[in-house]
């Protein structure tokens, strides 16, 4: 994969951060740890972010919609792939410091111009959004990942894709995933396939002619 330099040095500050927070969270109980959650990066991890990257650049996705862009990791990466196709990526997120972090490492990247930054509550901003998709990344808590669907399925374009991230990982939300995977692949509109990439990642594809 040709990525710039630009580029490779924002993914090495990440890398660096992320190896500094995995060695403060071993010293951490898991209590505080839970507590602390939010301080963290939790990224996607590479393999899916690359993934995800190949894929919109395969399937020529302009309009991308990532529900969750916390400190701005899979942003970066799907970011990257929007210039390819000459599309934008669409992220929420509720959190101002993670926007402002995630602002400053696109910035850094060159990558600016391709995303649209919006912070406020996620169900909000889907049902006001005008856009229609043709990729949607889901990585939010998973209590709203059903909520969310159903907001964003009826404004996904004909052979559109939609990745949700951490769908084996962790185990204590299992149910609220099962409930969403239950409800994708009962739609009868999607192809649908769990992928032991990084924590799990239930892949569909919308076929509206089904």
């Amino acid at each position: 994969m040709q990525l710039d330099q630009s580029f490779k040095k924002v993914l090495e500050d990440y890398d660096k951060r992320l190896n500094d927070e995995n060695q403060l969270m071993k010293s951490l109980s898991g209590v505080d740890a839970m507590k602390r959650r939010d301080e963290f990066l939790l990224p996607v991890g590479e393999d899916a972010a690359v993934f995800m990257n190949t894929l919109i650049k395969s399937a020529k996705s302009k309009s991308i919609l990532e529900i969750g862009t916390s400190y701005g990791y899979s942003t970066l990466w799907l970011a990257e792939a929007a210039r390819k196709n000459d599309g934008i990526v669409i992220t929420l997120e509720a959190d101002e410091t993670k926007v402002t972090y995630a602002k400053h490492k696109l910035n850094e990247a060159g990558l600016s111009e391709y995303v649209d930054f919006r912070v406020g509550d996620a169900l909000k901003l889907i049902k006001d959004a005008k856009e229609s998709f043709d990729f949607v990344l889901v990585d939010v808590w998973k209590e709203l990942y059903l909520p969310c669907f159903e907001l964003f399925y009826p404004k996904l374009k004909n052979k559109a894709w939609v990745v949700a991230d951490n769908m084996i990982f962790p185990p204590q939300s299992i149910e609220e995933t099962k409930r969403y995977q239950n409800r994708i692949r009962n739609t009868g509109s999607f192809s649908s396939v769990l992928l032991p990439i990084g924590s799990g990642m239930e892949l569909s594809q919308y076929d509206q002619i089904k």
